[in-house]
């Protein structure tokens, strides 16, 4: 069980470290789409590279978060963590993971719009859209070593 456990920190920390760049991306990407001059040969050479390099990212992190998810409920069920009547820490930590598939998901969301150039949100947006995971990471953290409730 302890190879599970680190294959399944592994694979988090990685998903993770997909979820704080991609959206670095897209600040860069939201810059250069703001610019009224996207059709000149430099700036569409620059979005275009980091258009690809949002889609390799992209691709390279969803097997990831699928491995990090398949090990945990391996685990889940491996220590036969219960999901009693009584609300527990395990509520909040499914509840978060829930929260950064759909992060994950709405990242390849806005990728098909700067793809397309069809995103108008801002690179304010997406410098605090950038800050999720952050937080989200943070707290699950603090679940899995406090066991709080």
């Amino acid at each position: 069980m302890l190879w599970v456990k680190t294959f399944h920190i592994f694979f988090v920390v990685a998903w993770f470290a997909g979820l704080f760049y991609l959206p670095r991306i897209f600040v860069n990407l939201a810059i250069i789409f703001s610019d009224k001059n996207i059709h000149h040969d430099n700036k569409r050479d620059e979005y275009d590279r980091l258009i690809v390099m949002a889609r390799k990212l992209y691709k390279f992190i969803h097997p990831i978060m699928i491995l990090s998810i398949i090990l945990g409920i391996w685990l889940w069920i491996g220590y036969e963590i219960g999901l009693g009547t009584e609300f527990n820490w395990m509520h909040i930590k499914l509840s978060i993971v829930v929260l950064l598939i759909t992060y994950h998901i709405y990242c390849g969301k806005i990728l098909r719009d700067f793809t397309n150039f069809k995103c108008k949100k801002t690179h304010v947006w997406f410098r605090i859209f950038n800050e999720v995971p952050v937080f989200l990471l943070f707290f699950t953290i603090y679940l899995v070593i406090f066991k709080p409730l």
